[in-house]
């Protein structure tokens, strides 16, 4: 008996060939950094204004040192929020937290172990990445330098091009 070699699903093999999406083509380029002598409050104001929750920090050279989340800066400010509920001790020692607040630094709160990209990284695999290291953001360096910066939702928005979420929706969700 002669058998028929089964030849390849020419649809399904042509998904695999297609496009994998970088982060190149969904990271936002020329990101909104800061310096790290910045005032705490300046970094929160940033924030605001530019509506971004990470703020790559950055030298004079313009390397990456750290990163500053709403995060850190939530955990820097949560002392004087509580004030009012504190004994009148209490209330002493946060006062004095709060004039120390006041001479905080970025330096002071960013993180300085960050977790980088670089630009031609599968979306998919800096997503694992962001999953694993449990952060929100990933910097993205190309040739030792700042280019652009990787968020939840630039991912989110990469699995929407993709057709995965609806997928996802699709076949587990509903």
């Amino acid at each position: 008996m002669i058998r028929a070699r089964r030849t390849p699903n020419t649809k399904r093999s042509a998904r695999r060939r297609e496009h994998k999406m970088k982060v190149r083509e969904v990271m936002a380029k020329d990101p909104v950094t800061i310096d790290p002598e910045a005032a705490v409050g300046t970094a929160l104001d940033v924030m605001r204004t530019k509506h971004v929750r990470h703020l790559p920090v950055v030298d004079e050279a313009g390397a990456l040192m750290g990163i500053v989340t709403d995060r850190d800066l939530r955990h820097a400010a949560f002392a004087p929020a509580v004030q009012e509920y504190l004994s009148v001790r209490a209330r002493r020692l946060a006062r004095q937290l709060g004039e120390t607040l006041e001479n905080l630094r970025v330096r002071d709160v960013m993180t300085w172990a960050v977790v980088t990209t670089g630009p031609e990284t599968p979306v998919l695999s800096a997503a694992l990445i962001m999953f694993e290291s449990r952060v929100g953001s990933l910097p993205v360096i190309e040739r030792g330098r700042l280019v652009g910066l990787l968020t939840e939702q630039d991912v989110l928005k990469a699995l929407m091009m993709e057709g995965k979420v609806a997928e996802f929706v699709g076949g587990y969700m509903w």
